[in-house]
């Protein structure tokens, strides 16, 4: 009788000691094992190149290279990459974004040990692993109206507290071309002024702090 296969896994997160925890748990199980960890997604890239493993797990906010990009770079690149995205960051446009970049499941962090282990055996299967709750922040965000690049970069500046004037300068463009895309930005989020439409932007995940 043929052994059942040990799924192999990557972990890719900033922090050490959460990579040593998830490692802990992962290596637990009989059926699977770590293969292999890196602290953002230049190294993810090589050591996938180099170890091809069944799934990895990834983390969003990383430095030299964040999560959607080293997912999009991998999917591109191995179309059978299973990325799970495991993430502090629970916003929807995060979800949207690693989901949109060829993840494959969406968890977070403060996820249940069970459900991190029920998250790798499904990916592996070649099925998503979309909780309900990021289900529903996916399909608020397919409902809202995207905002352009233009507006994103207006909004980030917008949430540093810069003056339309000093965000004109940044931006190279304006005074009234920036007041035009902050009503815009206005409108989309719902927001009544440029306080509460920082405060959406940073619950959905549109802006860092």
């Amino acid at each position: 009788m043929s052994q059942p296969a040990v799924i192999r896994v990557l972990i890719v997160d900033d922090h050490l000691i959460v990579q040593e925890g998830i490692a802990a748990l992962i290596n637990e199980e009989e059926d699977m094992t770590v293969i292999g960890q890196a602290k953002n997604g230049v190294e993810a890239i090589k050591l996938f190149r180099q170890e091809q493993p069944d799934v990895t797990l990834m983390d969003l906010r990383m430095p030299e290279m964040g999560g959607v990009e080293a997912i999009t770079a991998l999917c591109t690149e191995f179309n059978t990459a299973r990325v799970i995205v495991l993430t502090t960051y629970d916003g929807d446009e995060d979800i949207y974004r690693g989901l949109r970049a060829g993840a494959k499941g969406y968890l977070l962090k403060d996820s249940k040990p069970s459900e991190l282990r029920e998250a790798i055996r499904t990916v592996y299967g070649g099925q998503q692993y979309i909780p309900s709750h990021v289900g529903a922040k996916l399909v608020e965000r397919m409902n809202n109206p995207a905002l352009t690049d233009r507006e994103l970069e207006v909004l980030q500046l917008v949430a540093q507290g810069m003056s339309n004037l000093e965000i004109g300068v940044a931006l190279t463009i304006t005074e009234s071309t920036v007041k035009s895309n902050i009503n815009r930005i206005l409108s989309k989020l719902g927001a009544k002024d440029r306080t509460q439409a920082t405060i959406i932007a940073m619950k959905r995940g549109l802006t860092s702090p």
